[in-house]
């Protein structure tokens, strides 16, 4: 254990404590986020987002070296692209007579065929996994600004608008009623959730980003009902996933991402299989 504590503090690997900062700060956005995505049943939305970044990253791309874009990162065509999504899946769900689940699906296999698509037309070895898992190892101090900037949008949105957020989650007729716009609110977990995918998706990868939204906050469900503890018990169970995740995976000399992953789906497992057996022997 010394020398672990020894590697994280050793200035010569930077990339094991940006690791760690970037899972301790990724928790606060994936604690609040992720518990509106839980509660609202969006989660295939998220992950109809999540995948459509990949046609902004591959156009990006392809648009670095066709047409001399060398302004044109691949976060900002992921942004663009995870707007985008986020926007038509909430039109048609307010607005549109197409069945939603279509649109969602149509969405997710799109994006992730015109990323995939461009990348394979742009030149030099460009590796797809790269993005669909990500490599929290590789996280730049830019990554750390950003996530930190991340954490402060989404820590004012949640005290600006917690009641009103919590009155649409859990009755958007009430929130009619006294006057609030549920559309409005449900639009900006939309946007919030496809500004937080676009980021994590650099560190986390396209896939993981959708279990680090849905798995700590329905573990969390399992126990709390009430928004407030709610989203506090998912920032605190993500920090915990992500510490030890890191942790493991330096130890077992195993990518830490998937370690991330399986920690939590296997407390996720256990904590719903405890809740069964408790609720048996207390019948």
């Amino acid at each position: 254990m010394s020398d672990l504590i020894q590697s994280f503090l050793n200035p010569e690997i930077p990339f094991l404590r940006n690791a760690l900062i970037i899972g301790i700060l990724s928790s606060i956005s994936f604690g609040v986020i992720g518990t509106f995505v839980v509660i609202r049943k969006i989660s295939y939305i998220a992950g109809a987002i999540s995948h459509s970044v990949l046609a902004g990253i591959g156009f990006a791309l392809y648009a670095k070296e066709n047409f001399g874009w060398d302004w044109f990162h691949p976060t900002l065509g992921a942004f663009g692209a995870s707007i985008i999504s986020a926007v038509i899946i909430g039109c048609v769900k307010i607005y549109g007579k197409e069945r939603e689940d279509s649109i969602i699906g149509a969405i997710w296999a799109i994006g992730m065929a015109v990323g995939l698509l461009f990348i394979s037309k742009t030149s030099g070895y460009t590796d797809p996994m790269s993005y669909l898992f990500g490599n929290i190892l590789i996280v730049s101090n830019m990554d750390l600004y950003l996530v930190s900037a991340l954490d402060l949008v989404v820590i004012s949105v949640g005290f600006l608008f917690f009641n009103k957020l919590q009155a649409s989650s859990f009755d958007e007729e009430y929130t009619s009623i006294r006057g609030g716009s549920p559309n409005f609110y449900y639009f900006l977990i939309l946007i919030l959730t496809a500004i937080t995918v676009v980021l994590m998706t650099t560190i986390v990868g396209i896939v993981m980003v959708i279990a680090l939204l849905t798995i700590p906050s329905a573990i969390s469900g399992l126990f709390y009902k009430r928004l407030a503890p709610l989203i506090i018990s998912t920032i605190f169970l993500t920090t915990i996933f992500s510490v030890s995740g890191i942790t493991l995976s330096y130890i077992t000399d195993t990518p830490s991402g998937p370690m991330i992953i399986i920690l939590a789906g296997l407390v996720y497992i256990l904590s719903l299989t405890a809740k069964k057996v408790l609720k048996l022997l207390s019948a």
